[in-house]
C-alpha cells in the first residue's frame, strides 16, 4: 500500500512540509463515492511506481471537514499535488491509467533536482553555492547558506544573500541574527532596558529593538513582554 491516509491534525505535517522534500499527491475521497475505488489504486500503483520520487496520501472527506473547507471541496475524486508547501497541479473525477501515469510524470523530480536537492540536504558551504550557481534564487539554499554565513559572522554576506528571496518568519529571524550580531543564547533584556527610552525618537534604536525580539523569538516568555513595552513606548 503505497497511499497513506491524512488527517485534518497531520495534513500539515505530512503533506505541506513533506513536499519541501518530495511532491505529494492527495487524493480526496469518501468510501462512497464510487469514481474514487476505482481511481485509489491507480493512484496507488503508480506513486509506487515511482520508488520514493512521488509519494501519495488519501484524506476522507467526511472524517475531515477542515481539509475538505481548505481546499473548497465540491465533488470527488478530487486530485491535489503539493510541491515545495504550495499545490501545483490537480484534477477532477476518475481517470484511467495513462492519465494518471502523465500527471505523475510531470512531477517526478528529474535527476538534475534529484542532485540539487542531495547538494541542498548536505548543507556545506560549497555545496550550497553550487546550487546558487544554476538556481541563484533557490530559497532553500539561500536560507541555509545565510544561516552558516550568520554564524561565521559575514553578517553583510547573509543580509545581501537574504535580499533575492520573498521575506518570511525564518529569514526575519536570521536577517535579525545578522543585524544585531547576537543569537538566542545572547539576545539580552538589559540591552533591550538600554533601548526602550529611545525607541521612539530613534529609528536605529527601534530597528535593534525590534531585531532583538526577533533573535528572541516568541517561545521565549519575555519576548511577549517587551513587545508589549514597545508598543506603549510608541503609542
Amino acid at each position: 500500500m503505497t497511499m497513506i491516509d491524512v488527517t485534518d491534525q497531520t495534513f500539515e505535517a505530512e503533506v505541506l512540509q513533506k513536499s519541501m522534500e518530495v511532491p505529494v499527491v492527495v487524493d480526496l475521497w469518501a468510501p462512497w463515492c464510487g469514481p474514487c475505488r476505482t481511481l485509489g489504486p491507480i493512484l496507488d500503483k503508480v506513486i509506487g511506481e515511482t520508488g520514493g520520487k512521488v509519494i501519495g496520501v488519501k484524506i476522507n472527506v467526511d472524517e475531515n471537514p477542515g481539509v475538505s473547507q481548505a481546499f473548497q471541496v465540491q465533488s470527488i475524486p478530487m486530485v491535489v499535488a503539493f510541491k515545495d508547501g504550495q499545490a501545483v497541479d490537480g484534477f477532477l473525477g476518475a481517470q484511467g491509467e495513462p492519465a494518471v501515469r502523465d500527471f505523475i510524470d510531470k512531477l517526478a523530480p528529474t535527476e538534475d533536482e534529484l542532485e540539487m536537492h542531495a547538494l541542498i540536504e548536505a548543507g556545506d558551504e560549497e555545496s550550497l553555492l553550487k546550487v546558487l550557481e544554476v538556481d541563484p534564487g533557490n530559497e532553500q539554499a539561500i536560507v541555509k547558506l545565510a544561516d552558516a554565513w550568520v554564524k561565521d559572522g559575514r553578517n553583510e554576506e547573509a543580509l545581501d544573500l537574504l535580499s533575492r528571496i520573498p521575506e518570511t518568519a525564518e529569514t526575519r529571524h536570521i536577517a535579525a541574527m545578522a543585524r544585531t550580531g547576537v543569537d538566542e543564547a545572547h539576545a539580552n533584556v538589559q540591552r533591550l532596558a538600554e533601548l526602550l527610552p529611545s525607541v521612539k525618537a530613534d529609528d536605529a534604536a527601534r530597528q535593534e529593538f525590534v531585531d532583538l525580539l526577533e533573535v528572541m523569538g516568541p517561545e521565549n516568555p519575555a519576548t511577549a513582554e517587551w513587545r508589549k513595552k514597545l508598543s506603549t513606548a510608541l503609542f
